[in-house]
């Protein structure tokens, strides 16, 4: 429930940033795969969210570095909030076109939620999102 919780308010909060061009969670309203949360997984869901950087590989990669309390790691469904930016990680050796070719954008994130202090969580999303625009 908590993982849960905390990804919905994340999920919002994200997709309030102009600097973020989509956002993909289940369990936000309008989700391609929101109708089948409601039917499969009335009560919610993991913690897992997709978010794209408008800016792409160039502005994602310092905002990730700009996170203090989330952790930068590849595993998901942890008790603490890890994010992962794959365009520099798991897929560091293809080029942007190849990328986008395997259906992952350049600027792409990828937040795991865990169940620390949503307050905390938000206001180091919230101090990357200020550091990228300022």
């Amino acid at each position: 429930e908590r993982h849960f919780e905390n990804a919905m308010a994340v999920a919002q909060f994200i997709q309030e940033q102009e600097t973020v061009a989509t956002v993909t969670y289940p369990g936000l309203p309008g989700d391609t795969s929101y109708e089948l949360k409601e039917k499969y997984l009335p009560r919610g869901l993991c913690g897992v969210i997709s978010f794209e950087i408008t800016a792409g590989r160039k502005a994602a990669a310092p905002w990730l570095d700009a996170l203090k309390m989330v952790s930068r790691e590849v595993h998901v469904a942890d008790i603490r909030t890890c994010a992962l930016h794959p365009a520099t990680s798991t897929h560091r050796q293809m080029s942007d076109e190849e990328l986008t070719a395997a259906g992952i954008s350049p600027g792409l994130i990828r937040i795991s939620v865990g169940i620390e202090n949503i307050q905390d969580i938000l206001a180091d999303l919230a101090q990357a999102f200020e550091q990228m625009e300022g």
